[in-house]
């Protein structure tokens, strides 16, 4: 979700940008090379697709074809779920890679049709600003067309919420789509290539998928509708600004009580087109198009927004029948560049294609009784849809999101309720970064008949919580009522956590904020296959009210069930098979975690489950046939932040801060798990400190302090005193002020005794070094025992 949570600093041992673009040039060192002449065909790995799932996500008016299974003579990338990989953004987290004049992929079509989306990858350019170069589009061995393709809506470097300078660490969000029509028919049979003419412009590309699809005959203006071209002088081919006359239009629409039409045509938008009471409608999402953006003022772009809440909120508003395709290349959560947003009550969006924006839709309550419904949310920056505030009665319905930069479909109620809405039949793949569909808070909130499938990073495909700011019962925003979530099928989900240092659940649950409680939530009905950890998740303050009924789980990469927070659980006809652990169940809270059992489950329960503090490298099975391995850490993006448990080092990877930092020097350095990296403060300034919040209060009894071992950091004595603090306002002492020792003979290392008393905050707070006038510390380690 936008809203930014402040993540650590990034891992000294990340995949560098360097790297990564070596990776995408080459299509990664463990790429399969294809030889012998074409036509040839890749060797993938079976993948399940998440698209055509009978009466589940989706009713898409294409036909996709991944690349890995078309013929080629490229190569194979993957199958990898590794955060930072080429493939693991990839739909099934295989593509292909073309790098040389002539290779290609050719599909085959099973259907007529007119127009193709394809999925693709190109190296960033040195600047960050991307570049641009094209393929040859070949139709049964015959040039059709040169179709544009760029790289300057992907590659995202550093920490939360990113930036596009590839000198930093942390690249990702490689893929970008584009479509173009054929100007007539093709039939059943028809091959398609995708060709590469020079590697001048790209060292390589890299072809994920292709979506083929029958486009229909623009649709014309309705009876009596007020047309923005030749009723207001809006300019279709995009050379002129038509915002005024677009919005003139609309107002006119809105006073004379008139549907108001953009015909086909590209338009030139550069601010919100705010509607109120009102129709716009287009000639199709494939003819009339919005795009653009302010010149000079960044923060503008074009966005058909409601008016605001706090100005009436707008009401009785229908969108339908074209496309916002934006051109916003960086995330800025402070901006509103979203393709849909403020307050929409009793409105449809109905058929519009949304890309390139920052959101597809994030709608600012209070609100009541909005839908979008039959529409395509594409390559943003950050959330598909948010309904953020106080969103009532509304519903996103048939609607196909992928390659969002965050959620692809979430509720927040931050302060006010989010009350009876609805997720139902939505296909959303390949969030970048978080959850396939979350709510955070709400009551009486159904998330049903949707399929999910693979997640990126620091998140899962389900995800039901008390989290982040303004989600309280006091304020009636927490998870209460009846949550159903009923008919999904999730593929792929869940991955690693680069915070927790641990992977992130298919379904999981949270209560950070404070215990789920006030709820009872079905989860009916449902597929939970090929999970990348665990398939079930509870974790950060207790879970209770849970209800697993007709459940298939079928794969995961770690355990059936991961259990890092007390709750209450009935489990009835609930099957799992290949588990990749032999215990299935990993639980260190033990009879905090109440499980009552109905009748028809196996293959997901043991007793005693697994407690072993080690969290093991998963087994990445797509579809049954391992082909993955335990990640490394590359980065370490925003995301849930709490430790696993009471075990352990309780400081590794927690938010940390400083009273100053020297050079490169600062306090992430002591919690990522490096002793060979360091905090040093400021010189010649004593006192100086550092503050790691772990989480929630801690009975901590031992911390180990260390400095890098190598021999050449010679003896010295700190002086530390050691405070902690329940809410980082009031602080006490823990440790008097004492000198510790680091010598290279006992490997640099000081253990400092406490007596438990519970702390979520810890402080060491340095006064003197004898061996350099700052305080230094490579590793702060803390411990329950």
């Amino acid at each position: 979700m936008t809203p930014p949570l402040p993540g650590p600093r990034l891992l000294g041992r990340s995949l560098s940008a360097s790297l990564a673009l070596a990776l995408a040039a080459a299509g990664t060192a463990a790429a399969v090379v294809l030889a012998g002449a074409p036509p040839a065909q890749a060797a993938a790995v079976p993948a399940p697709s998440p698209v055509g799932i009978s009466g589940r996500g989706a009713t898409v008016p294409f036909k996709e074809q991944e690349a890995e299974y078309a013929a080629t003579n490229g190569s194979l990338i993957g199958p990898d779920r590794l955060y930072g990989s080429l493939p693991s953004e990839a739909s099934g987290r295989q593509a292909v890679t073309l790098d040389a004049t002539g290779e290609y992929v050719e599909f085959t079509l099973t259907a007529p049709a007119n127009a193709m989306t394809f999925r693709y990858s190109l190296p960033d350019d040195a600047a960050g600003t991307g570049r641009d170069a094209s393929l040859d589009l070949r139709v049964d061995g015959s040039s059709l067309k040169s179709v544009p393709v760029t790289s300057k809506y992907g590659w995202y470097y550093g920490g939360y919420p990113f930036n596009n300078n590839p000198g930093d660490t942390n690249p990702h969000h490689f893929y970008d789509e584009t479509r173009t029509m054929f100007g007539s028919t093709l039939a059943a049979g028809t091959k398609v290539r995708l060709q590469v003419t020079s590697t001048a412009a790209s060292p390589s590309f890299t072809i994920d998928l292709a979506d083929f699809e029958q486009v229909g005959a623009p649709v014309g203006k309705p009876s009596g509708a007020l047309d923005v071209v030749s009723d207001f002088g809006a300019d279709p081919t995009g050379g002129t600004d038509s915002t005024a006359k677009i919005q003139a239009a609309v107002d006119a629409g809105r006073a004379q009580g008139k549907e108001v039409y953009i015909p086909r045509g590209t338009f030139q938008v550069r601010d919100h087109i705010v509607v109120d009471k009102v129709t716009l409608r287009g000639a199709g999402p494939w003819y009339s198009v919005l795009t653009g953006r302010h010149p000079t003022d960044r923060s503008k772009a074009v966005g058909v927004y409601g008016k605001y809440a706090a100005q009436g909120g707008s009401s009785n508003v229908t969108l339908r029948d074209f496309a916002i395709i934006g051109d916003i290349r960086e995330r800025v959560d402070n901006d509103q560049v979203n393709a849909i947003g403020g307050a929409m009550s009793d409105s449809v969006v109905d058929n519009v294609w949304m890309q390139h924006t920052k959101c597809g839709a994030w709608m600012d309550g209070p609100m009541n009784n909005f839908t979008i419904r039959n529409s395509r949310i594409l390559d943003q920056t950050a959330d598909g849809v948010n309904f953020h505030y106080g969103v009532t009665n509304s519903t996103v319905t048939n609607t196909f999101v992928r390659n969002t930069g965050d959620d692809g479909l979430a509720m927040w109620a931050e302060n006010v309720p989010n009350v009876k809405n609805k997720f139902t039949f939505n296909t959303v793949i390949l969030p970048i970064l978080a959850n396939n569909i979350v709510t955070y808070g709400g009551k009486d909130i159904t998330i049903s008949d949707n399929v999910m499938s693979d997640t990126v990073t620091n998140g899962g495909g389900l995800h039901i919580a008390n989290r982040y700011p303004g989600v309280t019962s006091g304020q009636g925003t927490a998870v209460s009522g009846t949550h159903t979530a009923a008919r999904n099928t999730l593929i792929r989900t869940g991955n690693n956590d680069f915070n927790w240092r641990f992977g992130v659940g298919a379904i999981w649950f949270s209560g950070l904020n404070e215990p789920i409680s006030n709820a009872t939530i079905n989860i009916t009905d449902s597929e939970i296959l090929d999970s990348s950890y665990a398939a079930i998740h509870l974790i950060e303050g207790a879970s209770n009210g849970l209800h697993f009924d007709n459940i298939k789980i079928d794969g995961a990469g770690t355990y059936a069930l991961q259990i890092q927070a007390p709750g209450t659980a009935s489990f009835n006809k609930v099957v799992a098979t290949n588990i990749a652990q032999s215990n299935p169940v990993h639980n260190c809270v033990g009879s905090g975690f109440r499980i009552t059992q109905g009748t028809g489950n196996s293959g997901w329960y043991a007793n005693p489950p697994a407690c072993t503090g080690v969290w093991p490298d998963p087994v990445w099975t797509n579809g049954g046939v391992p082909g993955g391995g335990g990640p490394t850490d590359p980065t370490d993006p925003p995301g849930p932040t709490d430790p696993p448990e009471e075990t352990g080092n309780l400081a590794q990877g927690r938010p940390v801060t400083e009273t100053s930092h020297a050079d490169v020097y600062g306090a992430g350095n002591a919690v990522d798990g490096n002793a060979e990296s360091y905090w040093e403060s400021r010189n010649n300034a004593f006192p100086q400190s550092v503050t790691v919040d772990l989480g929630a209060a801690k009975a901590v009894e031992r911390l180990v302090l260390k400095l890098p071992p190598a021999a050449a950091w010679a003896t010295r004595t700190q002086t530390i005193g050691v405070t902690g603090s329940t809410d980082n306002s009031a602080y006490s002492t823990l440790k008097a002020p004492a000198g510790y020792t680091f010598s290279p003979s006992s490997g640099n290392t000081a253990t400092v005794t406490l007596t438990g008393a519970p702390v979520r905050y810890l402080r060491l707070t340095f006064t003197a070094n004898t061996g350099w006038p700052a305080g230094q510390l490579s590793e702060l380690e803390a411990y329950t025992h």
